[in-house]
Order: C-alpha cells, then structure tokens, then sequence
C-alpha cells in the first residue's frame, strides 16, 4: 500500500477513525459515541449514524490526497444482510433480548460446543440465534438474493462495493464456523445460513478500489484501497505478536474495553480441543487471521466498570487519578471491601453470580481500588481457565488503570505482564495486517505487582464466587435468566442506565 492508512474501527460504544503513516505514527484520530437505536421495538446498530460521521470525518481530513488505504476492525457478535446494492434489514444489536420461545427453537438447532467452540450466550451474543429470528420474522429476506457479510465487511462493501466475510468475524462465538475443520458449521449449512455468506477473504486483502459515490461524499482520491478488515479483539492479538518482547513465544491478550477479552495464542504444535474448555463460563474458541483455534474467554469489564463508577461519578483510569486510587488499595483489601460478581448476568467467569458488595466503603477512591480489584480478580479467573502462559499483554482502555493491572501481576506470579507504554488500540493490528513479519518498533513496560498482599482478599473473593458456580444447578443456567439474591451480600446499588440494562435482559421481544 502507497500512502497513509484510515483505520475504521466500529466497537460496540465508540466509532474511531485514525490516520497513520506506514511506519505507524498517529497523525489524526476523531472518535463518535455510537447512538442507541430500535426498529419495531428492536434494538438495532447505528448504522445510518455512523455511516453519515463517517462521511463528514473522511471529507474533513487534512492531507487526504496522502491516503491510500482503509481498513475497518470491528466488534463480533453482528452481520449486516445485503441484497440489490443495499442493506435490506437493520443490523441487530447483540444486546437486544431474544424471547424465551425463540430461544429454545434455536437451541434444539444449535451444533454442540465440542463442534463450534461456541457457548450458548445472553441475547443475541451467538449471530446464529439473530439469523433464526430474523428468518422467522422475514423469511423472504433469507433466499438467493440476499448475502451475509460480517460486521467489518459491512463497512468495507459499503466503501467499495465488493461483498466479502471473513475468519475472525466468523469464529467469533457465531455458531457459524467449525475452528477445527476451517469451514462453516453443520447448522449453517443445514439451515442455508452458509450459501448466503459472502465469499471468504483474508483480513487484510485489498478487495477493490473506494468506490465513485464514496469518493465524490469525500474527496478522497481515486486510488484509495479498501481492504477485508478484521474482529477487533483478534487485531488486538496480531498487534501483541509484532511485539519484539514477545516474539517467538507464547502470549495471551486482555483487550480491555466494554468487554474485557482474554485471547491465548498458543504454540503452532499445541492442538486445541473445544471439548476441554468450560464453555458454561463464558470460555470459548476463537479464531485467528490464521484461521487456527484460539481459547479465549470474556467479560462485561468495561460495561461493568461503568455500572459501578456511575455511582461514585469518575471513572478508575483517569491518568491523573492512580496514585490515589494506588493509596486507598491497603484500606480496602485490610477490610475486605469486595464486589462479588457479576453485573452483566449470564456472561463471564461466574455467569449466574448474583452481584454484591461487602463490606462497602462510604469513601468514593476506595469504591474506585475495590472496582480496580474486581476487574483484576476477574481476569485473574479468565487467563486461569483458558491456561495462560509465559506473555500476558493488557491493552485497551484499562491498560491505563495502575492498580488494575498492578494486581494481575500480583494475582499471576507466573505470568510476564506488559502494558503498551504508549497508547496502543486494536488500529496497531490493522497496521500488521498490511506489513506481515514486521516486528513493532514501539516497546512494551513490564507490570510491577502492587505492593499489598492479595492472596487472602483473593481467597475469600473466589470462596463465594465460586460458590455460584456449584450453586448454579439449583437455579436457573438459562443465559442471561433473572436471579434473585440470596446470599446475604449487600445488592449493588445500581442506578438508572444499570437498572435499565438488567431489565432489558429479561424482557421479551
């Protein structure tokens, strides 16, 4: 590629666009807070939104003759259907609950996890149980006219015209892909569902030029390539391999962010068997450029981070804040302030976990290190069930967050932790598509542990945490099913957008 890149990258909460040099510097970088959308009572991606900020933030670049390419990353769990050059229905927010009925129908359909690598998830987190619904709603809409691209090469047709689906977006907890044959699963291709997709691409292939309309909305040139793009956790994992310090080894990414993703790349000889994974906590197999299988596991972090600090009004990574945050650590692990999970119910480490605080502090910086611990002691549980080893790299948004990352440390002795020393987005991956073998120039800090003992805290924050797990049988394990609480701990005090977003779970569509 001649020129500059824009990388598009469309995550669940935020849309960026980024301008970088060839040799990876930052020249722009604007971002939009993506718009909460419905359509008949459904919630729906922004679609129309983004595409219009889109336009207006490609126009307005400064030195656009100097761009030549464009790649888009993009979160998983969404597809766009295409037919006659247009979108033919809205695109399903992941998060829009599916009916209990709906639900079962899917579920006697579904291929079993030791096939996928795919767990059954709350919502509309696995994309075959969308499909299923919209097929029911509008069956006309699933005949030979129609394609089904994923989320990231939504965005890349619309820039050039050229329809195209690809590995990551596929293998990402869809049902839809079998990540050890390499090829869509049984229940794709039983139910149609694998003749509509559209032609298979690598991540980082040029499908076309950006087409007429988009350059005339622009002004960008003529000669501006729009290639595949990429599942955003998964272009985290190529930037972690560009890395000298962790070349030729090991190394599991925490891309950290409304989700929290745990993506261990082993060895070329090690053979991943799905069937060894927990899949009822929220572990599963993803996919990489590749193709090859890649345990992961999940959380709600970031959303859940959010639902806690919205009561003590700041958020746990604000730069200037850390040292603070750092001081008030000893305080809560003496008193064994906690918060139990889990705020996002049905997904993560412990899924039916009935969230709680005990012991909670009045004092807004201790609320703020014992959130910090809860985020540390959940990916401590995820690295844990998917078997890290040797490199553990945090990147994304919480990467900043000291006491956070100091306490993984701490909680994984084992492990070698790295932050990026500068900030570092899933828009690095992009790059390393398109220069294959480069190894990143930018270097990685080694993670300090926090200087607090955190093995008793650690004890007694996992006894009841994993006292959901044996109690699950006795409730219901439905994904994302409503809980009562029963344990005695102290409910989270959850406001308005967390009460919102727990009833939202339960309702039917």
């Amino acid at each position: 590629m001649a020129g500059n890149l824009v990388v598009l990258d469309i995550g669940k909460t935020l849309s960026k666009v980024s301008v970088w040099t060839p040799q990876g510097e930052l020249l722009e970088k604007r971002e939009r807070r993506n718009q909460r959308c419905y359509s008949d009572g459904r919630m729906v991606l922004d679609t129309g939104g983004i595409e219009e900020w889109l336009a207006k933030t490609l126009a307005e670049l400064p030195n656009k003759q100097r761009i030549g390419g464009i790649i888009p990353v993009a979160h998983g769990a969404a597809a766009a259907l295409i037919r006659d050059g247009r979108l033919a229905a809205p695109v399903m927010d992941y998060e829009s609950p599916i009916s209990p009925k709906v639900r079962e129908s899917y579920e006697a359909e579904r291929d079993p996890f030791a096939q996928t690598g795919s767990p059954a998830l709350p919502d509309g987190l696995n994309l075959g149980v969308q499909l299923h619904r919209m097929e029911q709603l509008q069956p006309e809409l699933f005949n030979h006219g129609t394609q089904i691209l994923t989320w990231p090469q939504y965005w890349s047709w619309l820039l050039s015209g050229v329809a195209s689906t690809e590995v990551t977006s596929l293998g990402c907890h869809t049902d839809l892909w079998n990540p050890t044959t390499g090829a869509p699963s049984s229940m794709a291709v039983r139910r149609g569902w694998a003749a509509l997709l559209a032609p298979l691409k690598p991540a980082g292939q040029p499908l076309g030029r950006l087409s007429k309309h988009w350059i005339d909305r622009t002004g960008l040139p003529a000669t501006v390539d729009v290639y595949c793009g990429i599942h955003d956790s998964n272009a985290a994992l190529v930037a972690a391999r560009s890395h000298q310090e962790l070349a030729g080894s090991e190394v599991t990414v925490l891309s950290t962010g409304t989700w929290f993703v745990a993506m261990r790349s082993p060895s070329i000889s090690t053979t991943v068997n799905p069937a060894l994974l927990p899949s009822e906590r929220d572990v599963l197999v993803n996919v990489d450029v590749a193709g090859r299988p890649v345990p992961s596991a999940r959380f709600m972090g970031g959303r859940e981070a959010h639902l806690l600090m919205a009561i003590a009004s700041r958020q746990i990574e604000i730069p200037a804040d850390q040292r603070a945050i750092l001081d008030a650590a000893p305080e809560v692990v003496s008193r064994a302030s906690m918060v139990l999970p889990t705020l996002a119910p049905g997904s993560g480490p412990y899924p039916n976990g009935e969230t709680g605080w005990i012991n909670k502090p009045q004092d807004p910086l201790q609320q703020r290190a014992a959130t910090s611990l809860y985020l540390a002691l959940m990916a401590d549980a995820m690295v844990e069930l998917i078997g890290a080893r040797v490199n553990l790299l945090v990147e994304g948004r919480f990467a900043g967050a000291e006491l956070f990352v100091r306490a993984l440390a701490s909680l994984r002795p084992g492990l070698r932790v790295f932050v990026p020393s500068v900030e570092v987005d899933v828009a690095q991956g992009a790059l390393s598509l398109l220069h294959p073998g480069e190894q990143s120039e930018r270097v990685l800090t080694a993670v300090a542990p926090v200087q607090v003992e955190l093995s008793r805290y650690r004890a007694s924050w996992r006894a009841r945490a994993d006292a959901t797990l044996s109690s699950a049988s006795n409730r219901s394990t439905h994904p994302g099913a409503g809980r009562h609480n029963d344990n005695g701990q102290k409910p989270i005090d959850i406001p308005a957008v967390a009460s919102s977003l727990l009833q939202s779970r339960r309702a039917a569509f």
